[in-house]
């Protein structure tokens, strides 16, 4: 009895040479629609799925493969008496090897002009009953879904005769995952609840990496289809050594802070948080502004850029030691100057796609917290002004400045700026004066008509008292404590002009 193997794909790289050699086997191939038809048309001997089920594809191709005669003969135990006699009762033979992948679904849906009916005829049916079916039964059957493995199968056919139930094993848990991500992309398609009683969600190895947060962890990076080009994982590098763990989460916190701005901003970001925001006239401008804001901590940062890094800038970067550098592009003479740095990283991402994901999701032991994404910002602010001195211009801009940045700030968090870039931040602390503290600390004597901002409501007026002492002349945060009357009664006391806006900004 001759040997049968299944091919239908529609990805059909390098599945011609893999056909050829598996009839210089002596495999007999079977096949459907346009495989069949390329097979044939490069005289690779080919055997029509119908043929073998006596009954045509019908329904416009909705039907091919789902008939006994073919998956009796991929579930069929080949050392199984009774499963033999069954077979041979009703002319089922088996088939040692599938070799499958599906409609594109994911590639259709991505089209932005893709219509409901494109998307539903994406969904492949016989594909994945086909690819379970021979994994359920990897005892026997070999079932590739990937063309990388084509070479390692062909490989053990060539020097053993058969496949290893070690290799069966593996590509069989290959295709489940595959069949499990291709309908997590459908259900998600699908899916009009907010929070379904099923989460599902698809991520592609992207990368190992070298280890986590510490040596001693193991890590690697997962990207997800169907997102923002506005981001680490479609991140272009034009040089430099691998992106670490930390990296990466330093890099997509940057770039979070960054997109807040349509002026040229910079963003320096240590541990997460950030230590220095500039704006400016030009891209060159406010790294300056940035690295003023902290001089001491942006050594060994992150720098997120909004616009082309030119030579100018360029050269005051390469004066610093700094891990990466983002921006949306780089001047030839910009690179030059770069890489003649030998392990800095230079990466380039598409702000013309800038797209926030829905939701935000976090894993805690033995499960997931999933959130929308704060993108609520500070023209949907429902703003008041508490005290009886309202900000001047200049104290407003300062005080959009701070509440841009306080929003990605850990909490509890306090950020003072002036008009172009942050002046202190205080991140993190067991308690708000604690992080008004070392936010004031820092902007030293630049706290001096400087604006403070707040991610979340003062409970006392004791932070409004620490930094009227520092000199602040405006502050905005969100209001709602029930000693908001305090607060404001003390910034009155030394003429402090107070924002609330209504929302905070809690980052843990």
């Amino acid at each position: 009895m001759a040997k049968r193997a299944l091919i239908s794909v529609s990805d059909k790289e390098g599945i011609l040479e893999f056909a050829k050699e598996l009839v210089a086997l002596d495999y007999e191939i079977l096949s459907t629609g346009g495989t069949k038809k390329m097979l044939q048309e490069n005289n690779v001997p080919v055997t029509a799925v119908d043929e073998v089920t006596k009954f045509p594809e019908i329904l416009d191709g909705r039907v091919k493969t789902l008939n006994p005669l073919i998956h009796g003969g991929l579930l069929g135990k080949f050392d199984d008496p009774s499963h033999q006699a069954q077979m041979t009762e009703h002319g089922i033979e088996p088939i040692e090897i599938v070799c499958v992948n599906l409609y594109p679904f994911v590639e259709t849906i991505s089209k932005p002009d893709v219509t409901w009916d494109d998307a539903i005829e994406n969904i492949d049916i016989g594909g994945p009953t086909m690819l379970r079916s021979a994994a359920k039964n990897h005892q026997y059957v070999t079932v590739i879904v990937d063309a990388k493995d084509y070479a390692h199968v062909l490989e053990e056919l060539k020097v053993q005769g058969a496949t290893t139930l070690e290799t069966r094993k593996r590509l069989a848990a290959k295709v489940f995952r595959h069949t499990a991500a291709y309908d997590s992309y459908i259900s998600n398609y699908l899916t009009e609840e907010e929070f379904p009683e099923n989460l599902t969600m698809t991520y592609e190895l992207k990368q190992t990496l070298r280890y986590g947060e510490n040596p001693h962890q193991k890590a690697a990076f997962y990207q997800k289809r169907l997102s923002s080009d506005f981001s680490l994982a479609y991140a272009t590098q034009l040089h430099g050594k691998e992106l670490s763990y930390n990296n990466i989460q330093d890099g997509n916190a940057a770039l979070q802070i960054v997109k807040e701005f349509s002026m040229p901003a910079a963003v320096a970001v240590k541990h997460m948080n950030p230590c220095g925001v500039g704006t400016g006239a030009t891209i060159e401008e406010a790294f300056d502004k940035a690295y003023e804001a902290d001089p001491t901590s942006i050594f060994g940062g992150i720098i997120a850029l909004n616009r082309e890094v030119d030579a100018a800038t360029a050269e005051k970067l390469s004066g610093i030691f700094l891990e990466i550098i983002i921006a949306p592009s780089f001047t030839e003479e910009a690179l030059s100057i770069l890489t003649k740095k030998k392990n800095i990283r230079l990466l380039t991402i598409n702000f013309a796609q800038e797209k926030q994901d829905q939701l935000k999701v976090v894993s805690v032991e033995g499960g997931l917290l999933v959130q929308e994404e704060d993108t609520f910002g500070f023209a949907d602010s429902d703003i008041k002004v508490v005290t009886n001195r309202e900000p001047s211009e200049e104290e407003w801009a300062a005080l959009k400045l701070g509440w841009a940045v306080v929003k990605h700030v850990k909490s509890n968090a306090i950020v003072v700026t002036d008009t172009q870039m942050t002046l202190g931040v205080g991140a993190g602390q067991m308690n708000r004066v604690g992080s008004a503290k070392i936010a004031l600390e820092q902007a030293g004597e630049k706290a001096k008509g400087a604006a403070l901002a707040s991610d979340a409501f003062f409970p006392m007026n004791d932070t409004v008292e620490t930094a009227a002492a520092a000199g602040i002349t405006a502050i905005i945060q969100p209001g709602g404590s029930i000693k908001d009357q305090d607060s404001i009664d003390k910034a009155n006391e030394f003429g402090i002009a107070m924002v609330f806006t209504g929302v905070r900004h809690f980052k843990h």
